[in-house]
């Protein structure tokens, strides 16, 4: 039997975190001799108070909801998949070759090409790593961590000596089609009258990445794939007695690891720059990491967790811009939200335990005394 009650794991505990976090930001902000009331004023105003804010809020989101599934789901298998920014990095390698190599006569169909592409590269990217870690025993960490850096050493020779045009310095591809060009959320909201900032980066991508917390849901919780998977996260030996092969559970979920990850590709490379430059995951892959841990690897806390981050984001760039707090010091506030959230969890899970399980006895009825009959 659990001694916190559900909504008290998902909801109460990263709740407490996040104002830890804040109270900790609070101060230091102050030390520097700035208005920590305003400095969060700012950013809320700067990140949820237009319409341009929002979608800015929204686009840094959809790339972390896409990072987050995919460390979410490779949690439950116990595995531990730092390699999001290399999947994600050749993801925008296939969606570049999606859009620029093949005649797309209309967006959606562009969007469904470039999304198997994108979700095929990271898989493929993801699963050499898996094979290492079920065939051959390399930690997964080490062999995903030093994939991050094959990625951009891979992207930077294709991009610099293969896809970048001639008489362009820029290491990048040429701009896609037009007809690959994905609609945002101002051309999807214009036809029922919503008003939505033509600015905003905030595309159609935020609605496939719905869709992929959805779906992962299902895949997790209402299939006998994602029992195994499950069972396999909880005990291996347990998994192993039942039937489950480690290694057919590791390769599967690492390979829908990497296909997440890779998929972020479309919101960033075809939704946003419209073309593949180098440095264009921006450290969303890690970011994952810290959205998976917040929300708990459920689907639905990873999209909480996404749209939180994605206001520290959007937020954090409104007070570099328009105050004298610098940029590094953003940083340290989000750096404090993933410490409360993620290494310092059982700091605020333990104390909740014990008052949950101390209330819990003081409800418990008491035995009663039998009365003792007197001796004849």
């Amino acid at each position: 039997m659990d001694v916190m009650p559900k909504w008290a794991e998902v909801i109460l505990v990263p709740l407490i975190s996040l104002l830890l976090a804040a109270i900790i930001s609070a101060l230091v902000i102050l030390a520097i001799g700035e208005d920590p009331i305003a400095a969060v004023n700012l950013m809320i105003t700067g990140a949820l108070g237009s319409t341009y804010g929002w979608g800015y809020t929204l686009y840094y989101a959809t790339n972390f909801m896409f990072t987050g599934l995919a460390v979410a789901i490779a949690f439950h298998a116990r595995l531990f998949n730092i390699g999001g920014e290399g999947q994600a990095m050749l993801g925008g390698l296939g969606v570049a070759l999606a859009c620029l190599y093949i005649p797309w006569p209309h967006w959606t169909l562009a969007l469904l090409g470039a999304t198997a592409m994108a979700a095929l590269f990271g898989a493929v990217w993801a699963a050499v790593p898996a094979w290492l870690q079920a065939k051959r025993g390399s930690h997964i960490v080490i062999t995903t961590i030093m994939f991050n850096f094959i990625a951009a050493a891979l992207l930077n020779y294709v991009l610099v000596n293969l896809l970048r045009p001639k008489g362009q310095m820029d290491p990048a591809t040429a701009r896609f089609p037009e007809a690959t060009q994905l609609p945002t959320l101002h051309d999807l909201l214009a036809p029922f009258g919503i008003e939505f900032s033509k600015a905003a980066p905030a595309n159609v991508s935020f609605l496939v990445a719905v869709l992929a917390c959805v779906a992962l849901w299902v895949l997790i919780w209402r299939t006998r794939l994602g029992y195994e998977i499950r069972a396999y996260g909880h005990s291996e030996s347990a998994a192993k007695y039942a039937g489950i092969s480690p290694v057919k559970i590791t390769m599967i979920a690492m390979i829908i690891s990497g296909a997440l990850a890779g998929m972020m590709a479309i919101n960033n490379v075809m939704g946003e720059a419209e073309r593949l430059v180098l440095n264009s995951t921006e450290g969303a892959g890690f970011i994952g990491i810290a959205v998976a841990l917040m929300g708990r690897s459920h689907p639905v806390g990873v999209f909480i967790a996404a749209i939180l981050f994605g206001f520290l984001y959007q937020g954090g760039a409104e007070l570099a811009l328009w105050t004298s707090i610098p940029r590094e010091l953003i940083v340290v506030i989000q750096a404090l939200v993933i410490l409360f959230t993620g290494a310092l969890d059982n700091m605020v899970r333990m104390p909740l335990e014990k008052l949950f399980l101390a209330a819990r006895r003081a409800r418990a009825p008491k035995p009663e005394r039998k009365p003792v009959e007197p001796a004849e």
